[in-house]
């Protein structure tokens, strides 16, 4: 059996932060370097952003993460909302475009593509959006 966590919690600020280390500590089980970690938490932050700021704008909703070790050493993460959705992702994954105000970087996509060896979104309008993150973990040198 592969090993697995799976939660959720509501789109409020204060959880991104639960959901980037709760992560990370599910990751360590690969024993990652700590760029490797550093670089799952700023990817699952951004990720767990989005939800918060993009798919629930005028209110509270769920998001869901799902953290699986695959055959090769490497982690996924799902991050999953059942928001507002993206009408065009391919947009939505262009630098510097962003919904969110003046205030956002509309760098989001962009870090989370940057900091894993693999991204997919996927989004319906009205149904919410999934976003896959995988990162291959080569684990600390061993010194002997």
């Amino acid at each position: 059996m592969t090993n697995y966590i799976k939660f959720e919690f509501p789109s409020l600020s204060a959880n991104e932060a639960f959901a980037r280390n709760a992560v990370a500590c599910f990751a360590a089980q690969l024993d990652p370097t700590l760029d490797e970690i550093g670089d799952i938490k700023t990817a699952v932050s951004e990720a767990v952003t989005n939800c918060i700021v993009h798919a629930y704008p005028e209110d509270i909703g769920k998001v869901f993460v799902r953290c699986r070790f695959l055959a090769d050493a490497a982690l996924e993460i799902v991050v999953r909302d059942t928001g507002v959705g993206i009408a065009d992702i391919a947009k939505a994954r262009e630098p510097l475009y962003t919904t969110g105000g003046d205030e956002r970087s509309g760098m989001g996509f962009s870090m989370m593509e940057g900091f894993t060896d693999y991204l997919r979104v996927t989004s319906k309008p009205g149904r919410g959006t999934t976003v896959t993150l995988r990162k291959k973990i080569g684990g600390r040198q061993r010194v002997r």
